[in-house]
Order: structure tokens, then sequence, then C-alpha cells
């Protein structure tokens, strides 16, 4: 599919995009090969092909789940200004 000059002035005005009228041209032939590339990949027989995710096949890393620090609840709400049976205790913000 080619693309003229026209073509590429209403897709710009759809875009809301301003082209100066120089760049038309070199537009137009960008946007024509790249709609040759897309045409020419359409083309390709993918049946057996099954669906990717992502292009490389990659697992993700993952670390074990094992507690890595202690419990310091104690230690962080003693130097907090008010607590309540292990909870933290704030001014109403909200009426």
């Amino acid at each position: 599919m080619a693309l003229d000059r026209t073509d590429v002035a209403k897709i710009a005005h759809l875009a809301r995009l301003h082209v100066a009228d120089a760049d038309l041209e070199a537009y137009a032939a960008e946007l024509s090969n790249i709609l040759e590339l897309v045409e020419q990949m359409s083309a390709v027989d993918t049946t057996g092909v099954e669906p990717m995710a992502h292009p490389l096949h990659m697992a993700q890393r993952l670390r074990s789940d094992a507690v890595t620090e202690t419990d310091q609840r104690a230690a962080f709400q003693a130097v907090a200004p008010a607590t309540d049976d292990g909870l933290y205790l704030v001014p109403k913000v909200i009426e």
C-alpha cells in the first residue's frame, strides 16, 4: 500500500500533527516502506507457530521465601508517640 502526500496530510490532520509541506513526500515514502514491511510479515505462513508473550524464553528469577530480618516491632513502637495493642495511634484527620 503506497501513500501519497495527500494521505500523509490527512493522517497528520487526524493526529493533530503539524507536518511541513516540504516533508510530506519524505513521510509518505517512509510510511509506505513501513506498510510494505507489514504486508510482507502478514504474508508469512504462521500456522503451527505458538504465540509467545515474549520473544526470549526466560524465567523469572525468584529469591527464596525466607525471613531475612528479625521482628523489631517492639523497638519501633517504643519510640512512637502513641501505641495501643501493637497498633500505632494517630490523630483523627477526617471529621
